[in-house]
This record gives structure tokens, sequence and C-alpha cells, in this order.
């Protein structure tokens, strides 16, 4: 699997809409450049923040430094309301690469990911059966990845997110692949995701029909 941060257990069903994402003078570099500095935003319980700029901006450095992934030079990543530690159980992180096993097929790769990322229950989490119906999938929950399309691939990398409730998304390019259908989808779950108190912060070239989101623009020398 790729790109999967390490998180121990699934955060109680009462407790996201205390949470607050806080970010102060962020510096991350990347390649042995620094790629972003002085970076500081917040986020609250049922917000979305649309990062944008050109390539090389700093989009995806920052989604992976907000995930744990790469290193600060400097400033501070905190969520306000979670237990010491606790943090990255807080997040799902869905990169470019779906993280899927080819040879398992749709729903062994979410029994995995519920698996993976289980702990202690939360009534948001969605059965990975229910999950696959969510995204449009159901009828091929016993078909190997291997065999579908980069679209279904990540459809069923977004199933991810609903099989182990986390209140803060980070998503790069989501709608990467997706047909028009398939991100009319992908809206409504990040609706229903903020509605219950959940957050986002997606990078995107494309328009994600996330409203009242706030933008972040990175600069190219960002």
């Amino acid at each position: 699997m790729t790109d999967a941060p390490h998180h121990r257990s699934r955060p109680h069903a009462g407790r996201t809409s205390a949470l607050r994402l806080r970010v102060e003078a962020l510096a991350v570099a990347r390649g042995g450049r620094r790629v972003l500095s002085g970076l500081g935003f917040s986020l609250s319980a049922g917000e979305a923040l649309i990062v944008t700029g050109r390539n090389g901006a700093g989009k995806s450095t920052l989604l992976r430094a907000l995930a744990g992934l790469l290193p600060r030079l400097a400033g501070r990543v905190e969520i306000d309301g979670a237990p010491a530690g606790e943090e990255a159980s807080l997040l799902h992180y869905l990169a470019h690469a779906d993280g899927l096993k080819a040879p398992l097929t749709a729903r062994e790769n979410l029994d995995f990911w519920a698996q993976f990322l289980g702990g202690e229950p939360d009534r948001r989490s969605l059965e990975p059966g229910e999950a696959l119906e969510r995204v449009g999938l159901a009828h091929l929950a016993q078909t190997q990845v291997a065999m579908l399309s980069a679209g279904q691939k990540r459809r069923i990398a977004l199933a991810r997110l609903l099989v182990a409730f986390r209140p803060l998304w980070l998503l790069d390019e989501p709608t990467s692949a997706l047909d028009a259908a398939s991100r009319a989808r992908l809206a409504r779950l990040m609706t229903e995701h903020r509605a219950v108190g959940g957050m986002i912060i997606a990078a995107t070239h494309e328009p994600l029909g996330l409203e009242d989101a706030r933008e972040l623009a990175l600069g190219a020398n960002a």
C-alpha cells in the first residue's frame, strides 16, 4: 500500500465538533528545495479549504506535510481538541496513488483498510459493502482490482474514506480519472462528510462542488 499514514483508533462520534485544525508559519522543503514558507490557516468542523496553484506550487507538498509524511522546516500543525499523540488517527490522506492491491477484489481491499484503520467503532463508519454501494461499485465487489478501469480504482480509493470515519480528509486531485457521474457522487459524499462535522482540504485543478469552501492559492515559488 502507498501513502498510508499509520492510524491507531477511530475517533468517538461526539468528538468531531470540538476539533479545529491550526497551521501556523509552516515551512516545508521537498527534494532539498524550500517549497512552502510562512503558511498559515485554520479549519473548523464542517469547513472546507480548496488548495489551488499551478504545478510546482506546493499543493501536494502541503497535503503530505499535514499528513505527517514530510518533515516541517518550521511552524506548527495542530488539531485542537485531539488527545495528545492521536492527531494522525483523525485524518485520511488520499494521494495520487490509489493505495490498492491489484490481486485483491474491491471488497477485499476495503476489508483490509477497514481492519487496518480500525479500532474503537464510530457510527459514521460504513461497512465495505455499503461503501462500495455509495460510490456505485457494489456490482463489482468481487472483481479483482487489476481488472478495473482507472476511474473505478479511484472510486474504490474514495470508498476507503467511508469505511473508517476520520474527521479530516486531505484529498490530492480527488476527481482524477472520474467521469461526471462519479464527480457528482464525490460532491455528495463531501457534503455529507461536512454535515456531520468533517473537515476537507482538497488540492485540485477542477471544480469540486464544495459550497462555501475557502480557497488557498499557492504561488509557484511559495
